[in-house]
């Protein structure tokens, strides 16, 4: 789940709910209506693929957005079927990419729409319905660490429709295992704050399997993060008896952590010591929200049968958080090298004294750092300059604080903000491009910064390293495309800038390098073989 999405997430009972706008947006070639608008569920499967997607694709733009974008276009012989998951429909204006031909069929659904109230009332819930609600409840909430076989269970009852969300909503079994857990284990003194925090974490969950038992069979699934989509991936896979891929950009359950440290939406009791970072003492309701992603995360590595993620530090962070090494491997973006053409043609003759960071102003991105390490490169390199190149509307608040960090800086006419430019002609007019991001996965600028000959001056985040400098022997011995620094040491980021900027020998060494290394490692067609034959095993199997 993005940023946007969790940030739409209310744990309040006052919130605003918008009517659930319509479930599904079809097309098929020739413009035939699928039987599903029927009502009738087509036995056999319409599409190859069914991508699960998180905020992503097609409303959100750049990052894992694009990349859905480049396996789709890339793939034109297989067919996809795609569900959206987003917080708030509001929240999604218009689409940002056309929808291709073999895309067959899209339904969105939004986690708001699993707090209202439905048209069915409520069976009286028997034994099964409420053991199940227990069951639910235990294996998402208990502090205990759940066994394997508890998962199983929750699958099964997810995936049979055993709790409807009108019974989850509005039933005394409901009740009663909601007021169960909060006797024996919630340590907040506050049952609306527990009761609100129940209501808005597993009302869409029950809200998407019911989606999931009307949705149009694929011959295989693929979810692009865990948290809804990965349960959503895993409750299809018991429906369609088919193989689930899963790919993960960057770890989900360790973004949301981020995310819900720093939350303000979230109802707690004022007495209770809130968190000033990862490591610091959670209230109650924050550690229930993040043992939550962390379970329906670990079901969605127990059901997947293939784990990929960009590189090998992420891969490991997935096998400690309960995914099997055996089922894991590792599948680095890439980028399309045709699109970089000329790109060295267009660069100026020697080093330009130009150093650009490319991202969306957002605190994530650490701008501060990069701006106090151009004062230092500045006082020792009058003639440089920093470029700011990325979106600005997402945070204005932390755009103003960046603005006026320049000007008590000094700095106005040596950092200026350049907005959205396109990569292909930006690149080439750069000495180096600078990454001071204090979370990234595997970052396509670095790429593109390669094959527009510009190295490259990294945080130590993500994949960073291992892009730089090179993973086993045969990648090292390619050498340094650049280097990579501590994160938020602006004199290590001034230090790095001038060592390369001020030695030519190195700077050409560090071009050659980044430019072998892309070719070699870092395709679009070497990415898209490798899902290619992902794809032909999961459809072979089922």
């Amino acid at each position: 789940m993005s940023e946007q999405l969790i940030a739409k997430l209310r744990v309040a009972p006052a919130i605003e709910l918008h009517p659930r706008t319509p479930a599904a947006f079809v097309r098929r070639p020739g413009g035939k209506l699928p039987e599903r608008e029927q009502g009738v569920v087509p036995p056999e499967p319409v599409a190859d693929v069914c991508l699960l997607l998180e905020g992503t694709w097609p409303y959100v733009r750049g990052g894992v957005s694009s990349w859905v974008n480049q396996l789709i276009l890339g793939l034109p012989e297989l067919t996809f079927s795609v569900f959206f998951i987003g917080g708030q429909r509001a929240a999604y204006g218009k689409r940002h990419y056309a929808i291709p031909d073999n895309v067959v069929h899209i339904e969105e659904h939004f986690l708001e729409s699993g707090w209202t109230a439905t048209t069915r009332e409520p069976r009286k819930a028997g034994r099964d319905v409420a053991q199940a609600m227990r069951d639910v409840h235990h294996f998402l909430h208990h502090p205990d660490e759940p066994g394997v076989e508890e998962g199983e269970r929750v699958l099964e009852i997810l995936a049979r429709g055993c709790i409807g969300r009108e019974a989850f909503l509005h039933s005394r079994a409901s009740w009663a295992a909601i007021t169960d857990g909060y006797a024996q284990h919630c340590s907040d003194p506050s049952f609306i704050n527990y009761f609100w925090t129940m209501r808005s974490m597993q009302a869409p969950i029950f809200m998407l399997t019911e989606a999931a038992r009307r949705m149009p069979r694929a011959r295989m699934l693929h979810s692009i993060s865990t948290g809804y989509a990965g349960l959503l991936g895993s409750v299809l896979q018991r429906l369609w008896g088919c193989s689930l891929l899963l790919s993960e950009h960057g770890i989900y359950t360790k973004e949301r952590k981020i995310d819900l440290a720093q939350a303000g939406w979230i109802a707690e009791n004022p007495d209770e010591k809130l968190s000033t970072g990862l490591d610091a003492e959670m209230s109650y309701i924050r550690r229930l929200w993040i043992r939550f992603f962390e379970r329906i995360g670990l079901l969605t590595y127990h059901s997947a049968d293939s784990i990929i993620a960009l590189y090998e530090g992420n891969r490991r962070r997935q096998i400690l958080d309960g995914a099997d090494a055996a089922r894991t491997r590792v599948v680095p973006n890439g980028i399309a090298l045709e699109a970089w053409n000329g790109a060295l043609e267009r660069r100026p003759a020697g080093i330009p004294p130009v150093v650009g960071l490319v991202g969306r102003v957002v605190p994530i991105k650490d701008v501060k750092t990069f701006i106090r390490a151009m004062r230092g490169v500045v006082n020792s390199m009058p003639e440089a300059e920093g470029w700011i190149v990325g979106p600005e509307e997402e945070d204005p608040d932390y755009v103003s604080e960046c603005r006026s960090l320049i000007v008590s800086l000094g700095l106005q006419e040596k950092v200026r903000f350049l907005g959205f430019r396109q990569m292909s002609e930006l690149l080439p007019q750069l000495g180096l491009m600078v990454l001071t991001s204090i979370s990234e996965a595997q970052p396509l600028v670095i790429l593109e910064a390669w094959a527009a000959g510009t190295p490259v001056v990294s945080s130590d985040v993500g994949s960073c390293r291992e892009l730089v400098e090179g993973i086993g022997a045969e990648d090292r011995a390619l050498g340094l495309a650049g280097e990579v620094v501590a994160i938020a040491d602006p004199q290590a980021t001034t230090r790095a800038i001038l060592g390369l900027l001020r030695d030519p020998q190195r700077w050409r060494a560090a071009q050659a390098a980044g430019q072998q290394r892309l070719r070699r490692f870092y395709t679009e067609e070497l990415m898209l073989t490798r899902y290619q034959q992902l794809y032909r095993e999961a459809m072979e199997t089922a």
